[in-house]
């Protein structure tokens, strides 16, 4: 392993030269904007669904350990909202009573996420350019869920709506797990005053929805991220 290491931090510092900083570990903070989706399947529905987009926001901090002059390993802590806009649409053709549901469900969770990112650096002068993946998990502690519900058949139509918070759990089809984990990417820009223009993209690989015998419901996460920041 430190041979593969080792392999590794001299190539990387072939290709590229020596960074301003010596620094072995830099401190730092960022936060912005997300746009999240939370993709919907059931393979056993015959609902039509899409999944829109939902804004939210991060902030969080991160250190940067350097392995060698252009390669370090960065965890982070962050607090960041997931979610998505989904519509759903069933059409029961029955010829004596024909019905046609149409489900809006828009839910927003706040993760506490840790990643964990391998990160490569190219000077560009006396600035850098970076990018870097990693595994990630997250546990939720809050969100909120509304919900538009219209039942109509070819006499009458009939629209409820739900606005509750998310209720974590692993048994009931009507909870979210807490627990989200993944694999993320990122790249961005850093300065030579220590400000960074970022973007990353988060793969959920968990099912957010508890499964049971009468729920095949799929969900899970992805997240785009804008962001700036500031190493120390």
């Amino acid at each position: 392993m430190k041979k593969i290491l080792l392999s590794i931090c001299l190539t990387a510092a072939s290709l590229a030269t020596f960074s301003q900083s010596d620094k072995p570990v830099t401190f730092g903070i960022k936060g912005g904007v997300n746009f999240s989706r939370l993709p919907y399947s059931n393979l056993n529905s015959p609902a039509t669904t899409s999944a829109n987009t939902l804004t939210s926001f991060n902030v969080g901090v991160f250190v940067d350990f350097k392995l060698c002059e252009s390669l370090s390993i960065q965890p982070a802590l962050i607090y960041t909202g997931k979610g998505g806009r989904n519509n759903i649409n069933i059409a029961i053709a029955d010829p004596d009573a024909p019905l046609t549901i149409s489900h809006t469900d828009t839910m927003k969770v706040y993760y506490i996420q840790v990643p964990v990112n391998v990160v490569y650096s190219v000077p560009v002068g006396s600035h850098s350019f970076y990018f870097g993946a990693g595994p990630f998990v997250g546990y939720g502690i809050s969100g909120k869920q509304k919900s538009k519900l219209i039942f109509a058949d070819d006499q009458a139509s009939t629209t409820s709506f739900y606005n509750e918070d998310v209720k974590f759990g692993s048994d009931e089809p009507s909870t979210v797990k807490r627990w989200d984990y993944g694999v993320g990417a990122l790249a961005g820009f850093k300065f030579n005053n220590g400000f960074l223009l970022n973007i990353n993209y988060d793969l959920g690989l968990a099912n957010t929805t508890p499964k049971s015998e009468d729920n095949n419901n799929k969900t899970k996460t992805r997240v785009f991220g804008v962001s700036v920041g500031y190493a120390f």
